[in-house]
């Protein structure tokens, strides 16, 4: 069984037991957190695709952690002109794991 979930304007496909890390949450570590906006379930051979969102269906997450992610490099560069602006960002993230799938 697995569903398609969409947090932090992303979408995720997740099944029980998955770590996956996703868009920083305002929950603590340990804290579980419920998915509502789950766009698809799959059970075996019984498919259920919301129009948008799937009636009913919950995905229930566990934060394991919160971190930052690896730094990337903003640099921007004009040839000529003498103009360079160099920045570093770190993007912010949940580590979960998927508790469960309900329907």
């Amino acid at each position: 069984m697995y569903a398609i979930i969409e947090t932090g304007g992303k979408q995720y496909r997740v099944q029980e037991g998955d770590k996956l890390n996703i868009e920083k949450l305002p929950a603590a570590a340990g804290e579980e957190v419920g998915i509502d906006r789950v766009l698809a379930v799959v059970n075996g051979e019984e498919v259920k695709i919301g129009t948008p969102l799937v009636e009913g269906a919950r995905v229930t997450l566990r934060v394991l952690r919160s971190g930052k992610g690896k730094k990337i490099i903003v640099f921007k560069f004009k040839a000529k002109k003498n103009y360079r602006r160099k920045q570093g960002h770190r993007q912010p993230f949940s580590q979960v794991i998927v508790e469960k799938i309900e329907v």
